[in-house]
């Protein structure tokens, strides 16, 4: 495990969601036409999938918000 972690391959387990499906949930939840629920069944993946999501949005724009100042 050390010389995995040494040499950059120790990956850990993958997202379930790409960058780019990452940002067309938050759109789509934003909108507001869909819940939770309705998003994690169009995309294949849990609820807790969906809330951490959007959680780790709402915690990047807060970031991007106290960056600014």
């Amino acid at each position: 495990m050390k010389v995995a972690k040494e040499k950059g391959r120790l990956k850990g387990k993958q997202p379930k969601l790409s960058a780019a499906l990452q940002k067309h949930l938050v759109a789509l939840y934003n909108e507001g036409g869909h819940t939770s629920t309705e998003l994690a069944e169009l995309l294949q993946v849990g609820r807790s999938t969906v809330y951490r999501t959007l959680a780790r949005a709402k915690a990047q724009a807060a970031d991007a918000d106290a960056g600014e100042r």
